[in-house]
């Protein structure tokens, strides 16, 4: 379970949506938040990514390598 405030302005716009299309607010707002989510998990990955790379942590391999290992190469 959730809840939040939101500010009035988006309140009144979130029912006005939920009014226009006949769903519900929660069903706006669970949509909303599995889209920021999953780009903030983006984000997140990157970022810890190119942690890695800088830190040499983890290596990078060229479209030419990976094709090579899986056979794919002319």
């Amino acid at each position: 379970m959730l809840a939040i405030r939101l500010p009035v302005e988006i309140e009144t716009r979130l029912e006005a949506l939920a009014q226009f299309t006949g769903r519900t607010k929660t069903f706006y707002a669970r949509e909303a938040i599995l889209q920021y989510l999953d780009d903030l998990e983006d984000l997140y990955l990157a970022e810890n990514r190119s942690i890695e790379i800088r830190t040499c942590r983890s290596k990078t391999h060229s479209i030419e390598e990976v094709e090579r290992s899986l056979g794919l190469a002319d």
